[in-house]
């Protein structure tokens, strides 16, 4: 159980290519942290020309009081799903933020501080349902997230995914939790430190 945070303005960016369900992933995370854990949660999200693999990005702004902006403007975390996203939006991390990457489609960073894992591969291998694949981030961004809680965001999956797919992507969750727990350090407060080269989830 983690220790409920008082968030001043924690922004997120979840980016990658039209048809890794980068929207639906920033959907199922806002709320879960607005309705979940009771945090005041905007997202904006934006598409590439193409419904799919174009470019994709959702952004959410969270908080414990009002929002006054929605936007975000130097993200404490940026989640990279795509080499392109990836270069494209790094410059916007702030000091002392975290880079995460799917480390089966991102091949280079700009710093060698990030946390990576290979979500992609992971969830063909594992789960056998490339659409999953955004669930098994959220998996991960939630062992990650030191305001977020596993069984807060799988209430969340319950109220926005259809049950016949429920199953699968509760697996994908666990999968996505797990592995995150075993390859990536604990943040212990956000922003204290950032993860060494060797911390760096699987090459």
């Amino acid at each position: 159980m983690k220790t409920p945070q008082d968030l001043h303005r924690f922004e997120i960016r979840l980016s990658g290519t039209g048809g890794q369900g980068i929207i639906t992933l920033g959907r199922i995370l806002g709320h879960g942290l607005a309705l979940g854990h009771g945090y005041y949660v905007t997202q904006t999200q934006s598409y590439g020309p193409e419904a799919r693999g174009g470019a994709s990005r959702s952004d959410l702004v969270v908080s414990s009081q009002p929002i006054s902006y929605p936007k975000t403007e130097n993200v404490d975390m940026l989640v990279a799903l795509s080499q392109e996203a990836c270069y494209a939006y790094y410059r916007y991390i702030k000091p002392g933020g975290v880079l995460v990457v799917d480390t089966s489609l991102v091949r280079q960073t700009p710093s060698n501080l990030f946390l990576g894992l290979p979500f992609t591969d992971m969830t063909t291998k594992k789960i056998k349902t490339p659409q999953a694949m955004n669930v098994v981030v959220l998996g991960a961004l939630t062992r990650l997230l030191p305001f977020a809680e596993q069984r807060v965001m799988k209430q969340a999956l319950r109220e926005n995914l259809p049950p016949k797919i429920l199953d699968l992507n509760m697996k994908a969750f666990q999968l996505g939790y797990s592995e995150a727990k075993k390859h990536w350090p604990d943040h212990a407060a956000w922003g204290e430190r950032v993860p060494s080269e060797e911390e760096n989830a699987l090459a």
